[in-house]
């Protein structure tokens, strides 16, 4: 294993960004039974801010700017997208519906940004390296596994801990139960959706100097991140973590190790764990929980 340190942290950094990008997919899904499929094109914008912002290498101040102008972007592009889907309860409507949305930020990118792939520069006081058990390995990365970490338990707190965390429950558990308190539920799902939607873009920013910039891979994300959705399990706070940290591993090692079936791997472990567990590593039954 330590011949394959390298390939073990980077899986956690993948990891790291998968569970930020999937946890809004999970829970957007667990609360309001709707599948996004825009979620990839909303990290692709906040992948695109980065090249806008931060392609060349900048400070940290330029850097944190560009988190937040993607989180806001993210934001906004969830209330739109809670709105359009509320008017359509069917899932094979909201498919088609948040699809072509999709289809319409992507070429809306490509028109602006070009068919070019973009590389983007870690921030200039964390593009160096350290030393970790003997292997060298960038700072970046490193904080990415932080961020993952930070984002697992101030998730946890949110949910499970704190009175908001209690409403969004409640509202999953019996959402006319909670309106007849007095509690916009209207309010609680879109202020999920968004969130979720500017998490995916905060992880676009966040894997740019990893991933880079490029037409279709919003595609790429979005299947990775339906992956963890389903080995985890749907709504699942926990099963999003487990089965981001999962996948990462997977995909990095497999890269290492199999290259030419890295790809395989991944799609065989989803298969082995739904063969085993059909309703993911850890169900919600019918509830978000973290």
């Amino acid at each position: 294993m330590t011949g394959h340190l390298v390939s073990v942290l980077n899986g956690l950094a993948m990891g790291s960004l998968l569970f930020a990008i999937a946890l809004g997919l999970s829970l957007v899904f667990g609360m309001m039974d709707v599948l996004n499929l825009a979620h990839g094109a909303v990290y692709l914008v906040g992948a695109y801010v980065a090249v806008a912002l931060v392609a060349d290498g900048a400070g940290l101040g330029a850097f944190v700017l560009a988190v937040l102008l993607a989180a806001g972007l993210g934001a906004l592009l969830g209330g739109v997208l809670a709105g359009l889907t509320r008017a359509t309860p069917h899932h094979l409507d909201q498919a088609l519906l948040t699809l072509g949305v999709s289809l319409v930020v992507a070429e809306l990118l490509s028109i602006f940004f070009g068919n070019d792939v973009h590389s983007i520069a870690a921030p200039a006081p964390v593009a160096g390296s350290v030393v970790v058990f003997g292997e060298t390995y960038p700072v970046y990365r490193l904080l990415v596994i932080g961020f993952g970490v930070v984002l697992a338990v101030a998730v946890y707190v949110l949910v499970e801990r704190s009175v908001l965390g209690s409403v969004i429950r409640a509202t999953v558990a019996d959402r006319s139960m909670v309106s007849a308190l007095g509690i916009n539920t209207g309010r609680v799902l879109v202020g999920v959706f968004a969130a979720g939607a500017a998490l995916a873009a905060v992880g676009g920013v966040l894997a740019g100097p990893i991933l880079g910039a490029q037409p279709g891979l919003d595609e790429k994300v979005l299947l990775l991140a339906l992956v963890v959705v389903v080995i985890g399990g749907l709504g699942s706070v926990r099963g999003a973590l487990l089965g981001a940290v999962l996948i990462g591993q997977v995909q990095a090692l497999g890269t290492s190790l199999l290259p030419e079936y890295a790809s395989f791997l991944i799609f065989a472990a989803m298969g082995l764990v739904l063969l085993l567990r059909p309703a993911g590593l850890l169900p919600t039954g019918g509830a978000v929980r973290a």
